[in-house]
């Protein structure tokens, strides 16, 4: 009998935790927990997968949408004048793209609304900087560009046609005076959202001003950028697509707006019905390709998202 109770002490001398005291084998327990916590890895989505979450919803979503469509027109709870089949917007769709015109309707209009968005980028993100880190520049133009946010954009094309004329400038500048207090408010809010504690860690070491600026400032106000961002590529679109409604000449060319307006003037309603759709898409595309990709970048650099 001593024999079996010696080899069993010897058994737990022999153990990974004999001499340790439970506090030490807590620590150890921790530390594993969060180097186990810190190796978490991206996993790869199957295509499968992929298809039925991202696809299928959409396609989805278009097919319903279309079959409701249909029925409504079959059922002739309106005139053909008033509601067009899928078929005849499919026509003109078709029609376009023969003649070599579509791809010039969206070209037109998608290089004039990202050249004209990435002015404001660049004019409002400094003004969005100066006004919320500086207090005299915010109490007096904070509450403008407050106010130029919820000036419909389309009240600035009669000023912008009168100002510069019926050209390209009259275009970029009716986006410019839609889009720039979107990106500046949007930044102004991110800044205003990072914690104390950063920028007073940020002064410890060294970065200010510029620097600071640089390296915590924008980095800690990302998302809330990103958001305003997101609305400032919204009402440069909704501005350009206004100020091409109103303001009609050759010189301009016929972008989205313009074919919107041809479809009203020639009582269209199967053109007045592309020229949405296309608008719709431009939107939806530039949100899946610009925006989506770097809200996901930033969610996964700040531990937010692991697979999506």
């Amino acid at each position: 009998m001593a024999s079996t109770d010696t080899g069993a002490d010897a058994g737990r001398n022999d153990s990974p935790a004999a001499g340790k005291s439970p506090d030490t084998q807590d620590l150890a327990g921790l530390e594993a927990g969060l180097d186990a916590l810190e190796s978490v890895q991206a996993v790869r989505t199957p295509l499968r997968e992929t298809l039925s979450r991202k696809v299928l919803p959409p396609v989805t979503a278009v097919a319903l949408v279309l079959a409701v469509w249909q029925l409504l027109v079959w059922a002739e709870v309106a005139p053909d004048y008033k509601l067009p089949a899928p078929s005849d917007v499919w026509g003109e769709v078709t029609d376009a793209w023969r003649q070599g015109t579509l791809l010039d309707y969206v070209w037109t209009s998608v290089s004039r609304g990202l050249l004209g968005f990435l002015m404001a980028l660049a004019i409002g993100t400094p003004l969005g900087l100066l006004v919320a880190r500086v207090k005299f520049v915010r109490a007096a133009v904070g509450p403008v560009l407050s106010g130029l946010q919820s000036l419909p954009s389309v009240a600035w094309v009669p000023p912008a046609v009168l100002w510069l004329g019926l050209n390209n400038s009259m275009m970029y500048a009716v986006i410019l005076l839609g889009a720039v207090p979107s990106v500046a408010n949007g930044l102004v809010a991110g800044i205003d959202q990072i914690p104390p504690l950063f920028l007073r860690a940020g002064r410890t070491l060294g970065a200010t001003g510029l620097r600071g600026a640089r390296y915590v400032v924008m980095p800690a106000a990302l998302p809330g950028y990103l958001a305003g961002l997101k609305q400032g590529w919204a009402f440069s679109w909704r501005s350009l697509m206004a100020a091409e409604i109103i303001a009609s000449s050759p010189d301009l060319g016929v972008g989205l707006g313009q074919l919107l307006e041809n479809g009203r003037n020639n009582a269209s309603i199967a053109q007045v019905f592309l020229a949405i759709f296309l608008i719709l898409l431009v939107g939806i595309a530039i949100d899946l390709l610009i925006f989506s990709p770097l809200e996901r970048r930033v969610l996964r650099g700040r531990g937010l998202l692991v697979t999506r």
